[in-house]
């Protein structure tokens, strides 16, 4: 029997599997957008989901991600400790501390938090913010058990601004020959 490693993870990426890529963007383009809640507080979840669940590929994405639609390195970085930090206000900590309960394995979600929840968002948008909860730890789990390589356009942006908040690729940095050049939505993979 051959044992698989990371060498072999380009064999085990979505792309091998077009109708699962295609189905996915489907799915981004549908959860992503900003309706009835903003796509910054969407992608801050996701990005906490992905610290929570400890994928190193989706959190430099979503941090990426953010300070791709304008959101300040300051922010992005505050989000380690958001609870205490003034650049988040209480609408936003109830939606990440939802995040970084449901990111966790098993699943730390309290009622208390929906309770918290309630005072600032519908029902609607709880149901929007919890399916990019879900689709983080879809893409979190991918991501993390085949090592997926980060681009290097993401790569060299966490490195320089979340390192300062310990941040490094890990198992993600991949060989030379293995990494893209630049970020999924830089590539126009959504759009495929």
């Amino acid at each position: 029997m051959t044992k698989v490693g990371y060498r072999d993870r380009e064999e085990f990426e979505m792309e091998n599997w077009p109708e699962l890529r295609e189905s996915m963007n489907n799915i981004f383009k549908l959860v992503f957008p900003g309706r009835e809640v903003s796509g910054e507080l969407k992608q801050f979840v996701f990005t906490a989901a992905s610290l929570a669940s400890g994928c190193l590929h989706c959190q430099s994405h979503g941090s990426y991600h953010l300070h791709r639609i304008g959101v300040s390195d300051a922010k992005i970085q505050a989000m380690w400790r958001y609870q205490d930090s003034n650049l988040f206000d209480d609408a936003e900590r109830a939606a990440l501390d939802l995040a970084f309960a449901a990111g966790v394995a098993p699943n730390a979600v309290e009622p208390e938090n929906f309770e918290e929840l309630r005072k600032h968002f519908t029902n609607t948008q709880i149901i929007k913010i919890l399916a990019v909860i879900a689709i983080g730890g879809f893409l979190n789990r991918w991501n993390d058990t085949i090592a997926t390589v980060t681009d290097q356009e993401s790569v060299d942006w966490a490195s320089e601004v979340l390192a300062q908040v310990g941040w490094d690729p890990g198992k993600h940095k991949g060989e030379k020959k293995e990494q893209r050049k630049a970020h999924p939505i830089t590539l126009g993979w959504t759009n495929k």
